[in-house]
């Protein structure tokens, strides 16, 4: 049974900021630390952490959203891709993200959500801050 997973956090940047950077290989290996390639069309592929990720981008509102399908090496070979929801909503402050990773396979979803904080989160909050 397909798995889901919903996170939030807050960073103190504008949401074009993350949105450019998310769809940008090397400014997404900057805030995350791993390798990435990135597209910012509609159909374009990614890759993230040296391959071990990859995808294409489904959906692009911007400054606002991105859907990609995604995969990890990990995912069984005869298994779809699961679906990645990047929501921005600009605040006071900066940006509330919230993630929405579905169609995960069966038994990975705390896996990567586990994996979302320490290598996405946690980094992207540091990397950020350094550009107020």
């Amino acid at each position: 049974m397909p798995e889901s997973i919903k996170l939030t956090a807050a960073f103190l940047v504008k949401p074009n900021v993350i949105y450019n950077a998310w769809l940008n290989g090397k400014e997404h290996t900057a805030m995350t630390g791993g390798k990435a390639t990135a597209s910012k069309e509609v159909g374009g592929n990614f890759t993230a952490w040296e391959k071990y990720i990859k995808g294409k981008n489904l959906e692009l509102v911007k400054n606002k959203r991105i859907l990609q399908s995604w995969r990890s090496q990990e995912f069984p070979e005869n298994s779809l891709s699961s679906l990645l929801l990047i929501k921005l909503d600009e605040t006071p402050k900066g940006t509330k993200l919230t993630l929405v990773h579905s169609e995960i396979p069966d038994k990975q979803g705390n896996k990567y959500k586990k994996g979302w904080v320490e290598h996405y989160f946690v980094p992207m909050k540091k990397y950020f801050n350094k550009q107020k």
